[in-house]
């Protein structure tokens, strides 16, 4: 424990910038106990492995969150003060939290709210209330997560199915010669992203999915965005009801999930949601990665 107050009012959520893996799921644990040569342990109450494993490292005030600039209900100052913090490890820029990541992390922050007598808002991811630049924790979008908490504080029981599929995902993603690949823009998913030039014509990009039930399904998309991209890129959901298509904006909000909507989606091992280049906008058509979650 280090020296100082400690009276939290929330949870906020890191990620370890380490590569975990099955083999080794909890590489940062040991400097998450002892600390770093620049900065003394424990870096956090609790590191969640890549397993879903909770390894509690403290029960008093960490040195995991500095200066706190404010984000929602949890206001600017001394953020080991004000929040229970814990690592998510995984690297954060070619590796997103695994399932039983996201499903420990939801469950120990509606836990750990309850037991404070807060409600989701009071969950934070450290690139919210961050003074420096912090990015995590990467790959979540930070708004679905907490309304996930607020399910569970809710009784809402049981972990949600999810899937991502990456354009680089082995055996997942299709698209034609006509898709280029680029790695330009930061803001991709993985290391790199598909791109192709707006046509009158489909030939769509096509992400499968193996849905393991005829249900409600939140279908989210992921581009990096760009002045020179397309305002108007057509998604294609193949749902329990037909094709439906949304079109979004690739100019902006990139870097983050965006939700498309919920839609009913058959059970089966199939294409499930693509890309066209069907637009009558000009700027590159971007097919980069898309996520289902069972609502």
């Amino acid at each position: 424990m280090r020296p100082g107050s400690f009276d939290p009012i929330g949870v906020l959520w890191h990620h370890t910038a380490s590569t975990s893996s099955a083999s080794n799921p909890h590489p940062a644990l040991g400097i998450c106990i002892n600390g770093r040569s620049d900065l003394p342990g424990p870096l956090c109450q609790a590191l969640v492995d890549y397993n879903g494993v909770f390894h509690v490292i403290s029960a008093g005030r960490c040195n995991h969150a500095g200066v706190s600039g404010g984000s929602g209900p949890i206001p600017a100052g001394d953020g080991n003060t004000l929040m229970i913090g814990w690592e998510i490890d995984y690297n954060g820029v070619s590796q997103e939290m695994t399932s039983a990541q996201y499903s420990a992390s939801l469950a120990a922050t509606a836990a750990v709210l309850t037991r404070l007598g807060r409600d989701s808002s009071y969950a934070r991811g450290h690139r919210e209330t961050s003074t420096t630049g912090k990015i995590d924790p990467s790959f979540i979008d930070l708004n679905v997560m907490r309304a996930d908490v607020a399910a569970r504080m809710a009784g809402g029981g049981g972990t949600a199915w999810s899937s991502t599929v990456d354009n680089t995902t082995s055996g997942r993603f299709t698209a034609s010669a006509n898709w280029g690949v680029s790695s330009y823009s930061s803001q991709r998913y993985g290391a790199d992203y598909r791109y192709a030039d707006p046509v009158a014509a489909s030939d769509v990009a096509w992400y499968r999915f193996n849905v393991p039930a005829t249900a409600s399904y939140r279908v989210e998309a992921w581009w990096p965005a760009n002045s020179g991209y397309n305002s108007a890129a057509p998604y294609v959901v193949a749902t329990s009801a037909g094709n439906q298509t949304v079109r979004v904006d690739q100019r902006a909000t990139g870097g983050q999930w965006r939700v498309l909507g919920t839609f009913t989606l058959p059970a089966g091992d199939a294409n499930r949601v693509g890309v066209s280049r069907w637009s009558n906008t000009t700027g590159l058509v971007i097919a980069d990665a898309v996520r289902l979650t069972r609502v």
